[in-house]
């Protein structure tokens, strides 16, 4: 089953997420529009919140924070990150994720 949010690519995989900030907890929400949705509590001044971002992701799946990358978005809330873990497959991103 492939899901639009997450891709595999030849290194680990690419998601599409979309972030709400200044949230009381940082939390997934689940799917909106072929985005993985998730509230951080963080502010969205001076890049924290994007700081706060690859923290939560490097945590959920397990990894160092160097292995994920902001390539797209930095300055709205819909980005498109890239994982490099080449032992990371589209399934088990979503199982650690959602």
């Amino acid at each position: 089953m492939s899901a639009r949010w997450c891709t595999e690519l030849p290194n680990g995989v690419r998601l599409s997420v979309q972030i709400t900030p200044n949230a009381k907890k940082s939390e997934v929400l689940g799917i909106h529009a072929d985005a993985l949705k998730i509230k951080l509590q963080a502010q969205p001044i001076e890049g924290k919140a994007n700081e706060a971002l690859i923290r939560f992701i490097a945590d959920k799946l397990g990894l160092p924070r160097r292995a994920i990358t902001i390539t797209h978005g930095h300055l709205n809330k819909h980005k498109l990150l890239e994982v490099d873990c080449t032992g990371l497959t589209e399934e088990s991103a979503r199982q650690a994720l959602l």
